[in-house]
C-alpha cells in the first residue's frame, strides 16, 4: 500500500516566491518564532545528516544550503547595485531587523577580496555550551552566498571563532577565488 504522505509528492527547486505570504498565512501568530524552534530544526537535521553521511559531508550539505539561502537572500532582500559601504550597511540592517545577528566588518582587502566579519548574538550558536568547536557551517555558506551575489566572485568562508569554542562572537574569514 502506498504511503498517503508521499504518494505523488515531488520536490520543487527552491524559489523565493515559494516562501509564500507569511503575513497572510500566519495572521494570528505573526512572522516571528523563538530561536529555540529554529535551532531544534537546524540541529536535528544536522544530526540526521551526520548519522547518514558523516560529519564532513553533512557539514558540506549545510554549507550548500546556507549558500543557496544567502544567494537568494541577497538577490531578493538587498541592494546589489550599491557601493560596498552602503551594501554592508544594508546587510547589517537586514540581519539585525530579522534578528539573525549583529554584523561587523573587521577587515576587507579590496585587492584580494579577503574579508573578516563578525556576527554577534548569532542565531545559530549564541548561548550554546562550550564544546571547543565551530558549529556555524550553515552561516559559512550563507555569508559566501551573499558575498558572491554582491561581488560576482566565488567565495570560501570559514568560521574561525565561535560561541561554541568559547568566544562571544562568531568570526568568519572569507576568501575570493
Amino acid at each position: 500500500m502506498a504511503n498517503i504522505f508521499t504518494k505523488g509528492k515531488q520536490h520543487n527547486e527552491f524559489s523565493w516566491d515559494n516562501l509564500g505570504d507569511i503575513k497572510e498565512g500566519r495572521g494570528d501568530l505573526g512572522e516571528e518564532m523563538p530561536v529555540l524552534v529554529y535551532r531544534l530544526m537546524q540541529y536535528t537535521m544536522l544530526d540526521v545528516l551526520t548519522k547518514a553521511y558523516g560529519v564532513e559531508i553533512a557539514n558540506q550539505h549545510f554549507r550548500d544550503c546556507g549558500h543557496l539561502a544567502g544567494t537568494e537572500f541577497a538577490k531578493n532582500a538587498l541592494d546589489l547595485t550599491t557601493d560596498l559601504d552602503n551594501f554592508l550597511v544594508g546587510l547589517q540592517t537586514a540581519l539585525k531587523e530579522l534578528k539573525v545577528g549583529i554584523l561587523r566588518m573587521e577587515n576587507f582587502d579590496p585587492e584580494s577580496g579577503e574579508i573578516v566579519l563578525t556576527v554577534g548574538q548569532d542565531l545559530d550558536c549564541s548561548g550554546l555550551p562550550v564544546t571547543n568547536e565551530t558549529v556555524c557551517t550553515y552561516d559559512e555558506g550563507f555569508i559566501a552566498g551573499i558575498l558572491e551575489a554582491y561581488t560576482g566572485k566565488k567565495y570560501t568562508v570559514r568560521e574561525i571563532d565561535c560561541w561554541a569554542n568559547g568566544d562571544r562572537v562568531c568570526r568568519f574569514n572569507g576568501v575570493a577565488h
